[in-house]
């Protein structure tokens, strides 16, 4: 079956028993025993192209032409014994930097996945295709496939090929191609970003980076804001434009008061991952007994704010979610482009749900290179470095926000930032207020921030104010500064003045 419609595929998918529809209209499903990625079975092929362009590590592992070649096949004539179902589609909005995408799935809801994420409209006929394959029930053999375990990902950047076996998780599909993105995009000078963005009334742009759970989707659906998109972007001398043309958010403790932008979109032609639902089929936001990653996938479409060509202007802010588990960062402090350097190498913030097969339950500490270290093949310095140069050009102000704990460490006495004192923090980046605010030097991490903001508490924005647990503050402090320390001795190859930007 090719290019057939959203509607179509739900019905086929219905049809198979592949989900059951949901009373706000979304189909879901359940993706078996992989609730999110699996970074160990992520393979990229080793060749004259990537031999010496990979950043190769635990993330980016090499797997021989050879065997991918061989697994290409074998999963290519387990999926001409099923019903094959075929689309076309592209990634990157910006039609000089576009590349198209045939997608080739086991399951209809797959490339339902697909129809939703990517975009339907191809703008440039001309650019380079590739084809991603997913044989989601072919079981892979580590001694005979050359990988680790029953699943793989694969990237070809010789062949413009992903495969993708032995997974249901649809977000590997995304993320595969947002990869391929991150690796081509940097010779062309442009930067692939995990980033959400949004654009005020006056053509405001604003790029709100993190990793999941951090913020991005719920902060970028701004009723007084029109979205971009909510996860992908690039940034380019001409402006930031949208990888995707669809929405992945999370849905762990969703709620229609606090999110009524994403809780509004989950309807009709949407699709829901791992999601309980009532007797009558209510979904169950706040039920986790599958997972804490549930997701929902909803084309762009159901946003009514938004910008319909899916690219905008170049930012007016940049902002750094990090959801800190110690209790000792504020709610917001301002960078220089040095610091930024520094936190986007960085990427400090907390696993919050399971976002990965193996990460478990509970939340932890983690640091993830650029926000998002399993997406980029190249060595970190090169997003750095371009990060740098077009702040530079943007005369962009970065700021550091916290969406984590104050007054206390996690489970120690510390609460986290309530969505409406953040919301407050962000209006106050973004209609300028905190550019002209006066600024404190937050001692340890040497970031200036606020004296006052209006709608936040003064004793909120210096978290040495606030804290009122026994543990000092600056016992902690000095922990979160050692793991900083610690975490950034990978980069040795970054320029003197971004490593001595951190804390100290």
């Amino acid at each position: 079956m090719e290019n057939i419609s959203s509607d179509e595929l739900i019905a086929q998918a219905l049809k198979q028993g592949e989900g059951v529809l949901l009373s706000n209209g979304a189909l879901n499903v359940t993706t078996g025993k992989r609730t999110g990625r699996s970074p160990n079975d992520r393979f990229i092929v080793r060749d004259d192209i990537t031999e010496k362009t990979v950043d190769w590590n635990k993330t980016n592992q090499a797997i021989s032409p050879e065997k991918f070649n061989a697994l290409w096949k074998r999963a290519g004539d387990y999926l001409n014994t099923k019903t094959k179902h075929v689309g076309h589609f592209a990634v990157g909005a910006e039609s000089r930097y576009q590349i198209r995408v045939k997608v080739i799935t086991e399951l209809a809801w797959h490339l339902l996945f697909c129809r939703i994420m990517f975009l339907r409209e191809i703008s440039n006929t001309e650019a380079d295709e590739w084809t991603l394959m997913n044989a989601a029930h072919f079981v892979t053999d580590p001694e005979r496939d050359g990988v680790k375990g029953d699943a793989a990902i694969i990237l070809n950047f010789s062949e413009k090929k992903v495969l993708l076996c032995g997974t249901q998780y649809a977000g590997e599909m995304k993320k595969g191609m947002f990869s391929v993105l991150n690796f081509l995009l940097p010779e062309k000078k442009v930067l692939p970003m995990h980033c959400s963005a949004n654009v005020g009334e006056a053509g405001d742009v604003a790029l709100f980076f993190g990793l999941s759970g951090t913020g991005k989707t719920t902060l970028s659906a701004d009723p007084e804001r029109f979205l971009i998109g909510d996860d992908e972007h690039g940034w380019s001398n001409h402006g930031v434009f949208n990888f995707e043309g669809g929405c992945y958010a999370k849905c762990v403790n969703l709620s229609q008061k606090n999110e009524p932008m994403i809780w509004n979109a989950i309807t009709h032609g949407s699709l829901t991952e791992n999601i309980v639902a009532d007797e009558n089929h209510r979904p169950l936001y706040d039920n986790v007994s599958l997972t804490e990653n549930t997701r929902a996938a909803y084309p762009l479409e159901h946003i009514e704010k938004r910008i319909v060509k899916n690219q905008a202007g170049l930012p007016s802010a940049v902002i750094f979610l990090c959801c800190d588990l110690y209790g000792v960062l504020p709610p917001v402090a301002r960078l220089s482009n040095a610091q930024a350097a520094y936190y986007f190498l960085s990427g400090y913030t907390a696993l919050v749900g399971s976002t990965e097969v193996g990460q478990g339950t509970g939340i932890k500490p983690t640091f993830s290179t650029c926000f998002g270290a399993p997406f980029f093949p190249r060595p970190a310095h090169v997003y750095a470095d371009l990060l740098m140069d077009h702040l530079e050009f943007a005369h962009c102000p970065v700021y550091l926000v916290n969406t984590g704990w104050n007054g206390g460490p996690y489970g120690e006495g510390g609460e986290r930032f309530s969505i409406p004192v953040t919301r407050a923090v962000i209006h106050g980046i973004l209609s300028e207020k905190l550019k002209h605010a006066d600024y404190e030097i937050l001692p340890h991490f040497n970031i200036e921030i606020p004296k006052t903001l209006l709608g936040v508490d003064e004793k909120l924005l210096d978290p040495r104010k606030n804290w009122n647990v026994k543990k000092s503050y600056d016992e902690c402090a000095k922990t979160l500064v050692d793991a900083f320390k610690k975490n950034f001795e990978q980069y040795p190859e970054v320029s003197d003045e971004i490593k001595q930007a951190g804390p100290a």
